[in-house]
């Protein structure tokens, strides 16, 4: 009878869920029935998995560098208390290298009818919408001898933007700007250009904006001052496709492009111009119209958020189309695309007087100063090849640069950490020389 006992005794421990029992004690199972009795009293007295309810609350975005605070709230409706290890889990970049063993793990005392809150500290490593996985808890019995485990399914999404690195450099654009509007004693002169007011001549200035006719009615020559158009409509143009995937040292050509459109559009808002984005290689992949000047950077960076490059050639013909559609005529289109040789000249060359024949075009392209570094190598036949490699890359790019040019385009090429305030500083010529 004992033995009969004992075997229905092990027979109901194997059938408890897999992984309750710790290593060590399966071993000892056979030779001790009383630890059998107290593992299995001890799995009955744990508090039930199931049964526990969970709510979300926190942060639904965060920019890429900064920390996101997410809560898990855990309600424990049982009769019994709750002692567990919870492991809230969400996708390897949502943590910061080396941390997700400590960050999403958690234990958990609950008394009956009680909840209690966790906090899932979140440092993302990548853009795009990080989702939250399942909830796995392992409710302990009181001697923590076995235990009950069970997922759950707790949905939430932050939202990781691109950081805007550039924005440093905004308060420096803006002062210049503001001389360009004629805020300051610099004023400017250029085609497009609206008439401000008249002042008396001083050396130095343009002959061409003597106003003669009010010089004729005054004692003293008079000069006519002007100011840059406002409201003029910008779209950038953000080639989503497979040269956008490379990486120039830590940074995604895609990213890069993506923070010098940033800090464009911030300016450019500020200018009282409109802005728009149109993402593209072979479809639309993103697209941003008709928004206010304070909508306009929020709207940019959303849409930026979760946008990856595309492993295929970009459709320049389409590109080419798609943008013209979506700029009226007499727009600046800010294309940020790469200046590799067989993409330019096969692709965007072809159908870039269509573009230039309406709009301004300005091209804008990710250099990798590992190019410019190779051109110093020296003291060895390695070093010799290298410089000799980084000498032909960059003539090369250079050449590519002039093609544009020569087909009406304004060309800057920059390193990831320069291209965002060279774009900004090419757009205030621009405005400068009254071709906006």
């Amino acid at each position: 009878m004992a033995l009969t006992g004992r075997t229905a005794l092990f027979a109901a421990l194997g059938s408890l869920p897999v992984g309750i029992l710790a290593p060590s004690w399966t071993g000892m199972l056979a030779v001790n029935a009383p630890l059998s009795l107290a593992i299995l009293c001890d799995y009955a007295l744990a508090a039930p998995v199931r049964t526990l309810r969970f709510t979300r609350s926190g942060d639904t975005s965060v920019r890429l560098g900064d920390v996101a605070q997410v809560e898990l709230t855990i309600t424990n409706p049982s009769s019994r208390p709750l002692r567990a290890l919870l492991r809230d889990a969400w996708p390897p970049s949502t943590w910061a290298q080396g941390t997700e063993q400590a960050a999403s793990r958690h234990r958990l005392d609950v008394p009956a009818g009680e909840r209690r809150r966790v906090t899932a500290v979140l440092t993302p490593t990548r853009r795009g919408d990080r989702h939250s996985e399942r909830v796995t808890v392992r409710s302990y019995g009181p001697l923590g001898l076995a235990a009950r485990q069970g997922n759950h399914h707790v949905p939430w999404t932050v939202r990781v933007l691109p950081p805007f690195a550039s924005r440093k450099h905004l308060p420096s654009r803006l002062a210049r700007l503001r001389e360009l509007d004629g805020r300051t004693t610099t004023l400017i002169r250029g085609q497009g250009t609206e008439f401000d007011s008249l002042r008396d001549y001083v050396p130095g200035d343009d002959t061409r904006s003597i106003d003669w006719r009010a010089t004729a009615r005054r004692t003293t020559v008079a000069v006519r001052t002007w100011r840059p158009e406002r409201d003029r409509h910008i779209l950038v143009v953000l080639d989503t496709g497979r040269t956008s995937a490379g990486r120039v040292g830590d940074v995604p050509r895609l990213d890069a492009a993506m923070d010098a459109a940033l800090l464009l559009s911030a300016l450019a808002s500020r200018a009282g111009d409109r802005v728009g984005l149109l993402a593209y290689d072979r479809r639309v992949r993103a697209q941003v119209q008709g928004r206010s000047a304070g909508d306009i950077l929020p709207a940019m960076v959303n849409a930026f958020a979760p946008l990856e490059p595309e492993l295929v050639e970009t459709d320049a013909r389409g590109l080419s189309a798609a943008a013209l559609q979506n700029a009226p005529r007499g727009s600046l289109v800010v294309l940020l695309t790469g200046l590799d040789a067989t993409p330019i000249e096969e692709g965007l060359l072809p159908v870039l007087p269509q573009l230039t024949r309406r709009h301004t075009v300005l091209v804008a392209s990710v250099a990798d100063p590992h190019v410019e570094h190779m051109t110093t190598k020296r003291g060895s036949a390695e070093g010799v090849y290298e410089a000799a490699a980084g000498t032909q890359a960059r003539i090369q790019r250079q050449r590519t640069a002039e093609q544009l040019q020569r087909h009406g385009a304004t060309v800057v090429d920059a390193t990831p950490e320069k291209l965002a305030p060279a774009l900004a500083d090419a757009y205030l010529a621009l405005k400068a020389a009254g071709r906006l």
